[in-house]
């Protein structure tokens, strides 16, 4: 092989000059030092322009003259550490091309002398490789192209996913939409006022926790009544005020006003009357007397709300003291604030007046009890009430705690039942609470199955009520308690409003026995068609 660096060996200098002397038996150049004094000009080296070479392995064996061999095809001497670098500027080198001889050479530059195309043997020439590109390079490129477009697809195949998973979400949503519209009933076209069955079916689907609360005012006697209503499936929250007169019908048929259910039968069979004629179940009963009241709201510190009057001190001595609790709104209202506020009723004023006030009492109680059922449990633990035995303390507290997140939330209003003058519910008025609030269908007693007589005791026997109850019953007639009168009577009565109703009040004095002149037009109570005043003629034993 060729080494042209073989003079290096020799040492570089910048005053040194070597020049070819001639090959050795390899081909190799041999070099010897040329003194500067003795230096011809050299020609620059073309390997292509000239046929002698300097060296004739089968020539006589005599040598030509040789050319000084500038490798870098330079005239000027080679000095690599000399001038040129002190001064900064390099020379310039001429690029070389390598080529394989068999194929056709580089098409030579303009400024380029012409090559000699000979052949000539390699050994002479030692060739510089330029290698072409990297294939890693190239390899590299080709991946880089790749990699681009596969994430770009994949960026295009995720922008598809989100699209179509965004499509499936809002269809998802949208059926949930018209599912719970169509369940609840709600939904256009499907739910309107002619529809009964659907509604009745839609509404009867509903879940509802229900219990009823009785207030007990300890100093006068009368009682209030409210259903407490949790709607689990619509989550709403409600109060159902119910009226003293509502009708209700016991177990043995005879009918009574809801006061004197709440009053003489107690919490249980007030419940189960409660649940015929609204057609609903109650879950428990709630007896809240009123310090009980005073109590609680004095443990959820105090309750705001909007009052409608001024509620005279029942302490105050004097006539113009100032008034316990003030009308206006958002009034702050302690435990014995609100006492004085839920029983208050002006003269004048109808028993709903003094409800509604109750109604505006226990919501205001909700809005203050805590959310949490551990929490509501010992607020009702504190009270130290008894309960009906339906209900436990974690039951009740449970439940106050749910319609106190309802009443809180906003999804919490107060509804008064509306009740007919006899006491009877009518499906007009009352479809808007009994169907839709409590999920029920009014049964009141049916004016044409029995005729409502109302039965007074005014002959000084106590005993007398009962024998007249069983005899009406027995003749067919609804039996409504009406009381004992304050003082006896000696001539009985049998009494009716509407002329309709004259001939029911003749069969119910032929029922108890008493004369026909007994019966006359007059003032009934307002849940019955007939009052009979039984006075001291009254013979039970001739019924």
């Amino acid at each position: 092989m060729n080494d042209r660096y073989d003079a290096g060996s020799a040492g570089y200098g910048a005053d040194q000059q070597y020049e070819i002397v001639g090959y050795d038996e390899y081909g190799r150049p041999v070099y010897q030092q040329v003194q500067q004094s003795q230096q011809p000009l050299q020609q620059p080296y073309d390997p292509y322009a000239q046929q002698d070479y300097g060296y004739d392995p089968y020539a006589t064996g005599q040598q030509q003259p040789v050319q000084s061999y500038d490798p870098y095809g330079q005239a000027a001497p080679y000095d690599p550490y000399g001038q040129a670098a002190a001064s900064g500027q390099q020379p310039r080198v001429a690029e070389q091309t390598a080529y394989i001889p068999q194929q056709a050479g580089p098409v030579a530059e303009p400024d380029e002398p012409a090559r000699d195309q000979r052949d000539h043997r390699t050994e002479q020439f030692a060739f510089v490789e330029d290698p072409e590109g990297d294939p890693e390079d190239v390899i590299d490129w080709l991946k880089f192209t790749e990699n681009r477009t596969e994430r770009r697809e994949e960026a295009r195949r995720r922008a598809r996913s989100r699209i179509v998973a965004l499509v499936v979400v809002l269809a998802l949503c949208a059926a949930g939409g018209v599912g719970y519209l169509w369940y609840a009933g709600k939904l256009p076209g499907l739910s309107s006022s002619g529809d009964k069955t659907g509604t009745a079916t839609a509404g009867g689907a509903q879940n509802r926790d229900v219990v009823v609360v009785h207030l007990h005012d300890t100093k006068s006697g009368d009682t209030a009544t409210a259903l407490l209503v949790d709607n689990t499936t619509t989550r709403q929250g409600t109060t159902v005020l119910l009226p003293n007169s509502l009708a209700l019908t016991g177990d043995d048929g005879t009918t009574s006003t809801l006061a004197k259910s709440v009053e003489d039968d107690g919490s249980t069979g007030t419940r189960e009357a409660l649940d015929t004629v609204l057609g609903t179940e109650i879950q428990g009963t709630w007896r809240l007397d009123t310090p009980y009241l005073q109590n609680l709201v004095d443990l959820v510190g105090n309750i705001d709300i909007d009052t409608n009057t001024d509620v005279p001190d029942p302490a105050a001595k004097s006539k113009g003291a100032a008034p316990l609790v003030n009308k206006g709104e958002a009034q702050t209202l302690s435990g014995k604030m609100a006492v004085a506020y839920a029983t208050y009723r002006g003269p004048g004023e109808q028993q709903n007046a003094q409800l509604e006030r109750f109604g505006q009492v226990m919501q205001g109680v909700l809005r203050k009890l805590s959310s949490d059922a551990q929490a509501a449990t010992v607020t009702v633990q504190t009270l130290q009430q008894i309960l009906d035995p339906s209900m436990t303390d974690k039951d009740l507290g449970t439940f106050l705690a749910e319609l106190a997140d309802l009443a809180k939330g906003g999804d919490y209003r107060t509804a008064l039942l509306p009740v007919q003058d006899d006491g009877t519910l009518s499906a007009e008025t009352s479809a808007s609470v009994v169907k839709d609030v409590l999920g029920g269908t009014a049964k009141s007693p049916d004016q044409g199955a029995a005729v409502r007589v109302s039965v007074q005791n005014a002959t000084g026997v106590k005993d007398n009520t009962e024998k007249a109850r069983v005899v009406l019953l027995n003749g067919g007639f609804t039996f409504l308690e009406g009381g004992t009168a304050s003082a006896a009577q000696s001539a009985s009565k049998v009494l009716y409003t509407d002329a309709a109703d004259k001939e029911n009040a003749t069969e119910v004095a032929k029922t108890l026995g008493l004369p026909a002149g007994a019966v006359a037009k007059g003032k009934v109570t307002s849940n019955a068609s007939v009052s009979v005043i039984l006075g001291q003629d009254y013979e039970p034993s001739s019924a």
